[in-house]
């Protein structure tokens, strides 16, 4: 049985009466109120019941009638129309265990110690809100054309002329590819080599979500063991020789933060060349060395055309951007290009123009040098800090690794921990297996200004120690 349709007019509002009618009937329809086939009054009848003029009436059954929500006939009169019952959608946590619900606590935020982002206080925001607001005048100005698949010219040139300085890498912006991000190019890169079903080398610990990208790509996955030279090549030769793929961190390994030995590097690449593998440099942290200056890029070595280069401005400038780019081995070069086109296009010009500005009129190498110094300070007080209190901590990159005693949940410490506003990241979801892995907790310090690091610091010794 049809309920009863009450709608209620409010005269003084600024929503048109017409709109107000409209929105009344198609709630009492999508709620049930009205059910399929029920009839409604005339548009005259309804008018003369509600004390509106007939034309506001018939306006508003016009506009249902164009949504397929009512059916009018001169011999049956207006109808609820019949619709298929859909479900209602509704956003939901992810499922407790899954890969979501560990991206979705990972990357939420902003929070003490995140990792993977950076901090704010050194970034020139009005500067670059100013230079994104000029391009994106630029872009609206420009002719209604496909703008080039692999980027706009003028940030290619300039991450070109820039790896060349800072990174030790010589390429043509024909090789390099502009994507969202460093998973925009993981998943370029893996396009492009079509690899399904082969083995491909991964850190362990490394980063879980390239891990996962990989096993999304249908690659099987063979977890190599890291030390203080990085990624142990005699065991990825020993166990898995015959792999068409390593995926690395080599100029600060996420997450122990050490750099791949120069004696490794020449192996890994000895390796590649001979069998033909790839090799994919995760270049995450690009110069962002706290003490000394950043080796150079395995890139940079590479003489046999097997490694291809990602970087983002991620980790440098904002995750916001969404902004990353691809250096190509010279005979993938038109691969790329392809499949920039047709599957992985860039991002809009807008943000490239703008990103090639910055670094153009000097401000990106300007920000680097005070983040660094920013970064190198506020590492010193939560190294102090925590080594005050215990002797298992090192630096790692842009993170200072908190070991744990075996057996303790590093999981439960951080759930914990977020209630209190800290995010430190737990290092057992690093490691590949429950079997390799080892407790502890990274803590980011991009995010740790030293006003409120001595607090924080506390604040986490005291439910480590409740959980230990």
């Amino acid at each position: 049985m049809t309920k009863p349709l009450r709608l209620e007019l409010d005269r003084s509002a600024r929503t048109p009466l017409a709109e107000q009618i409209h929105n009344g009937i198609r709630a009492a329809i999508e709620n049930g109120v009205l059910a399929p086939g029920a009839r409604l009054p005339s548009w005259q009848d309804l008018a003369a019941q509600l004390g509106v003029a007939r034309g506001t009436v018939r306006s508003a059954y016009e506009k249902l009638s164009s949504a397929q929500l009512i059916v009018a006939g001169r011999a049956t009169g207006t109808h609820v129309a019949d619709r298929l019952s859909f479900p209602v959608r509704q956003d939901k946590a992810p499922d407790p265990g899954s890969f979501m619900e560990m991206y979705r606590e990972l990357t939420a935020g902003p929070a003490f110690f995140q990792m993977g982002v950076p901090g704010q206080a050194t970034l020139p925001a009005t500067l670059l809100a100013r230079i994104r607001a000029q391009a994106v005048r630029v872009e609206m100005s420009a002719p209604a054309i496909y703008p080039d698949p692999r980027g706009e010219l003028e940030l290619r040139r300039e991450i070109a002329a820039y790896l060349a300085l800072a990174r030790g890498i010589a390429c043509a912006p024909s090789q390099i590819v502009i994507t969202g991000g460093f998973s925009g190019g993981l998943g370029l890169a893996l396009r492009v080599l079509g690899l399904e079903q082969e083995k491909v080398w991964m850190e362990d610990p490394g980063f879980p979500f390239t891990r996962h990208g990989l096993e999304l790509a249908r690659l099987s996955v063979v977890p190599i063991p890291v030390d203080a030279d990085g990624i142990d090549v005699t065991y990825g030769l020993q166990h898995a020789p015959d792999a068409a793929l390593a995926v690395v961190t080599p100029g600060q390994q996420a997450p122990l933060g050490s750099t791949l030995s120069l004696e490794r590097r020449a192996r890994l690449l000895d390796w590649a060349a001979q069998g033909k593998a790839w090799v994919i440099e995760d270049d995450y942290l690009s110069e962002l060395q706290l003490k000394g200056r950043a080796t150079p890029a395995l890139a940079s070595l590479d003489r046999a055309g097997r490694v291809i280069h990602i970087g983002s401005f991620s980790k440098t400038v904002t995750p916001t951007l969404r902004l990353g780019f691809v250096v190509a081995p010279t005979a993938l070069a038109s691969r790329f290009a392809e499949a920039a086109a047709c599957l992985a296009p860039a991002p809009g010009p807008a943000v490239q123009l703008a990103m090639a500005d910055f670094i153009r009129e000097g401000h990106y190498l300007r920000h680097l040098r005070r983040t660094k110094r920013a970064y190198a300070a506020q590492a010193d007080t939560l190294l102090k800090l925590l080594r005050a209190r215990t002797a298992n901590v090192a630096l790692a990159g842009l993170a200072a690794v908190l070991r744990l005693p075996n057996g303790t949940s590093d999981l439960s410490i951080a759930r914990e921990a977020a209630s209190f506003g800290l995010a430190p990241t737990p290092l057992s979801l690093w490691y590949a297996s429950e079997a390799s892995a080892r407790p502890g907790l990274l803590l980011g310090i991009a995010t740790s200004p030293q006003k409120r690091i001595e607090a924080s610091c506390e604040k986490l010794f005291e439910i480590i120690e409740r959980q230990v």
